[in-house]
């Protein structure tokens, strides 16, 4: 199954458009890559699987309504951000990280796709003053901190399925990581091998902690 396949069977609603802005996700990072290390060597071949369809994965467990605003906390190259504001034209999405040469690639990647949903900002956390619905990361650092990091920047009032709070994508055993939060707290966690079959999936999830 190629790119543009194994995407619209996973979102069977998308748009040639998005399909096309997808299709160009590859190339680009593959060109950028040869400049500065967005994505390890061994993984750029594998781009769409490691990090678009991953990043993806978060679209699957929740559809955001539009005009929800989602930070994506330490972005790195743009993962979860900007494949979920391909699949989330009508939502906005703050991409910040602290690594000022990677935000510079991000924002051209976001120009060239006229991704006019997405902010990039060099900035870090401790400097936001935008309140959000929903606060995504991918491998950042262990969910309490994250919160510790963010808990004032999200937004009382909700527009979603689910209460405002937290999404991250986390790999391997994750159970004394969980348990650190607070008693009380409210997570899900869900398989992403419930929405794609791949073996690289395996131990890769979907945390939700509602704020």
């Amino acid at each position: 199954m190629d790119t543009k396949e194994s995407i619209k069977y996973l979102f069977p609603e998308i748009s040639d458009i998005q399909l096309n802005q997808f299709e160009a996700l590859g190339p680009l990072y593959e060109s950028w890559n040869q400049k500065i290390n967005l994505i390890s060597r061994k993984d750029i071949q594998h781009i769409y699987l490691k990090h678009i369809c991953h990043s993806l994965m978060i679209g699957k467990w929740i559809s955001f309504a539009a005009n929800s605003i989602i930070l994506d906390l330490g972005t790195g190259g743009g993962f979860p951000g900007i494949p979920l504001s391909i699949l989330f034209p009508e939502v906005k999405f703050h991409l910040v990280d602290s690594i000022r040469k990677k935000v510079l690639v991000v924002q051209d990647i976001v120009n060239t796709l006229g991704l006019d949903n997405v902010k990039t900002s060099h900035s870090r956390v401790e400097d936001l003053a935008i309140k959000y619905d929903f606060i995504v990361a991918r491998a950042v650092a262990p969910a309490v901190q994250i919160i510790a990091w963010t808990k004032a920047l999200i937004r009382d009032q909700h527009i979603n399925s689910m209460p405002n709070g937290w999404i991250l994508l986390k790999g391997g055993q994750l159970d004394n990581e969980l348990k650190a939060l607070s008693p009380g707290a409210y997570y899900e966690k869900k398989s992403i091998r419930d929405y794609h079959p791949d073996a690289y999936f395996a131990e890769k999830y979907i945390i939700y902690i509602q704020r």
